[in-house]
């Protein structure tokens, strides 16, 4: 696939280097040629110097031949006015426009063809913000990811001494937990994967277990792992940009919230944006004095949102050492994301990697209904619609030891019911069932079906297994 990305900032890099490993063409265009250069030599892409608004740039950089324009650079109004040339000018197929603004959202007119012609809008901040709130209400998890119209649900959680199922086979799951089918389909020991799981791996402390389960199950998936924490009802956050922002106003209903932000005029934006519940401080999250003097010890959750990975970090470490319960950073450099996970810090963040999986559903062939990435691009859990028949179609009609899915990709839950098996949408979810996989499974058309796979390179052997023969008919 030909891709064109116009800006090189975080997500414009972050997006560029999960694609480029997928055998796509790469074309990134930026106004900063120091920038590009140093990304042409790390990566396997084609840099164009230049503003991306402008139709001989674009055409510069190969826009006739584009399958997919992604516009993220700093300001909306260049996204949204690039889409629109893209579409008008060049007949770009798919335009995706990272938007900050709430006021623009997907499914507007404005939006529209005959409006600035985005077919998705990608929002980081959203999608942190979206990523924080499952974390508090599921604290013991280290992600929490939902598939198919958030029936299915795929977290990883650090197994603690002590869980019903630590210090067990695999094969002794249903007897311990036999109210709840759920399949692990990961994990993780000391920053390696353990690649061949079968009936005798067993569950050790410390391991990052990715569990498939059906959601209303997922407490009871946790409460199998870990010790269950007492449910988060005090939040700090040290930072009032964007993310803080969004996430005092979508959670001070449910959550005493403390928000401390150095810069004196945005405490007094704060102020005015959010309700006399939430306590705006202006001051260090860093400063000793401060936090221990609001209590620190007592927050169930230290959530550092700041725009400098440093100070994140510091004020997480801080906070954890003067007894917040979980502390949580947002990491903008992969390294240090990699770094501090499941060290002092509970869970490390990344930005960039919260919207990649939104990109990667348009990336990825087939009927792909939703991609998730995981580890920061170790692994992808795929949401794949099951179309065709038995003759158009290699999975559908099939069990799943049948199917011939490459090594490493296994299949972890099915949902049946939320599409018919001409493909057309069903009425709703509520006689949708879910389906936790096993070997003698038999996959029907219309299934949503949930892949978890190791690595990017076995995803193109997923997608091509799932497409159709040219015998079935739209």
């Amino acid at each position: 696939m030909n891709i064109l990305i116009l800006g090189a900032g975080r997500v414009g890099e972050s997006v560029a280097e999960s694609l480029v490993s997928g055998k796509n063409d790469i074309t990134l265009i930026d106004t900063d040629p120091a920038r590009l250069r140093a990304l042409q030599e790390r990566l396997d892409l084609r840099g164009v110097v230049g503003n991306g608004i402008q139709p001989s740039v674009l055409q510069d950089a190969g826009i006739e031949d584009a399958d997919l324009f992604i516009a993220c650079a700093p300001l909306d109004e260049t996204n949204l006015v690039a889409c629109k040339v893209a579409h008008d000018r060049f007949h770009v197929p798919t335009r995706i426009a990272r938007v900050r603004s709430p006021e623009f959202q997907d499914g507007e007119a404005i939006l529209g063809r005959e409006g600035f012609a985005v077919d998705h809008v990608i929002c980081p901040e959203e999608s942190v913000t979206r990523y924080i709130r499952k974390l508090i209400e599921y604290p013991e998890a280290l992600q929490v990811l939902e598939f198919a119209q958030g029936l299915v649900s795929l977290i990883a959680v650090r197994a603690i001494a002590g869980g019903p199922l630590v210090q067990h086979n695999l094969a002794e799951i249903p007897a311990l937990v036999p109210q709840v089918p759920m399949r692990i389909v990961a994990i993780y020991r000391q920053n390696r994967v353990l690649l061949q799981l079968d009936g005798k791996t067993r569950i050790e402390p410390g391991d990052e277990v990715f569990v498939l389960a059906a959601t209303a199950d997922i407490r009871t998936v946790l409460g199998a792992l870990r010790k269950m924490d007492h449910p988060v009802r005090r939040v700090m956050v040290a930072g009032g940009g964007k993310v803080g922002l969004r996430l005092a106003r979508e959670t001070h209903d449910r959550y005493q919230i403390k928000l401390v932000e150095t810069n004196p005029s945005r405490c007094e934006y704060l102020a005015t944006q959010l309700p006399s519940s939430v306590l705006v401080l202006q001051g260090d999250a860093t400063d000793e004095d401060l936090i221990g003097d609001e209590n620190v010890a007592e927050m169930d959750l230290f959530a550092a949102l700041t725009s400098d990975d440093e100070d994140n970090i510091m004020a997480c470490l801080l906070a954890k050492r003067m007894g917040a319960r979980r502390v949580l950073s947002l990491i903008n450099r992969k390294a240090y994301a990699d770094l501090v996970q499941g060290t002092q810090i509970d869970i490390a963040i990344s930005p960039a990697h919260a919207v990649i999986g939104e990109l990667l559903a348009y990336v990825r062939r087939g009927d792909v209904e939703a991609v998730h990435s995981l580890r920061r691009g170790a692994a992808e859990a795929l949401e794949v619609i099951v179309r065709g028949d038995r003759k158009s179609s290699r999975v559908a009609g099939r069990r799943i030891d049948a199917i011939g899915l490459p090594s490493g990709a296994q299949v972890g839950a099915i949902v049946r019911g939320l599409h018919r098996p001409d493909g057309s949408a069903a009425e709703g979810s509520e006689d949708a069932e879910v389906l936790i996989a096993h070997h003698d499974t038999v996959v029907e058309p219309g299934d949503h079906v949930i892949v978890f796979v190791h690595g990017r390179r076995m995803v193109q052997q997923i997608e091509k297994l799932f497409q159709v023969g040219a015998t079935f008919l739209f």
